[in-house]
């Protein structure tokens, strides 16, 4: 009889410590991948700076794809007008703090009115409407976009005329039409990028701010789909290089308020 007590006493220690073993061997399982969880989550935030989020989950969940897809955008760039000259002349570290704050004030005009950001080129940048998602509206977003970016542009040159800082002036060239979007490069460096004709025209509009006497531009496919409220002034069309019939371009003034 105490022989069996025994057995089954070491049988129950037996059992007690196996159970216990295996609560701790499932608590560390627990805390891995609650840790994988949130490196996923981590990861995924931090890819999305650079891709639009149905590219990321994609990617994580395949791999790179080569895959492209043609979207009706509407195209924003944006260039700083003489920034060139101003390099030369202020030491490098205000500079990138001036460029800084000028891209974080643009960025978030940009993405408040459903937009976003897909490269920053030297001081330029180039913004998508429409390139994530259908959006019957993107020539409006664009359009509002470019304005609260005029609007910053005045608030930001009156912080840096505080500083003793000169002004930044801002050029802006809409555009809407097809482009291809995809994810490019090597195997060493990829990107999510967009391409075609439609980023050209917007890049060559937007340098047509210089002799217009206009700091937004956009072209006569913008302004068929923006709604009545947005103030324009009809310009002289102009022969864009690339292209065979000269393009129609609207200096947009500004947008008149809903409720008036």
């Amino acid at each position: 009889m105490k022989a069996a007590l025994g057995i089954a006493c070491a049988l129950a220690v037996g059992l007690a410590i196996a159970l216990l073993r295996s609560r701790r061997e499932a608590g560390r399982l627990r805390v891995r991948v609650e840790d994988a969880t949130l490196n996923l989550e981590h990861l995924q935030r931090s890819f999305s700076h650079f891709a639009p989020d149905d590219v990321v989950e994609e990617v994580i969940a395949r791999g790179a794809s080569t895959r492209g897809e043609r979207r009706e955008v509407t195209v924003l760039f944006a260039d700083l007008v003489g920034f060139t000259t101003l390099s030369d002349t202020v030491d490098p570290t205000t500079l990138v703090t001036i460029l800084n704050g000028y891209f974080e004030r643009m960025s978030r005009a940009i993405t408040e009115n459903r937009g976003r950001v897909s490269a920053f080129i030297g001081d330029g940048i180039l913004a998508l409407f429409g390139s994530n998602e259908p959006n019957p509206w993107q020539a409006d977003d664009g359009a509002r976009a470019a304005l609260a970016m005029r609007e910053a542009q005045q608030e930001y040159n009156r912080e840096l005329e505080e500083r003793g800082l000169p002004p930044l002036a801002v050029g802006v060239g809409l555009h809407r039409g097809p482009c291809v979007a995809g994810i490019v490069g090597s195997q060493e460096l990829m990107q999510f990028t967009v391409i075609g004709r439609t980023i050209n025209i917007a890049a060559r509009v937007e340098g047509l701010t210089r002799s217009h006497d206009a700091d937004i531009l956009v072209t006569g496919e913008v302004q068929r789909e923006l709604a009545p409220r947005f103030q324009l002034r009809e310009l002289p069309a102009v022969q864009v290089r690339g292209i065979e019939q000269p393009v129609a371009i609207f200096a947009l003034d500004g947008e008149q308020d809903a409720s008036g």
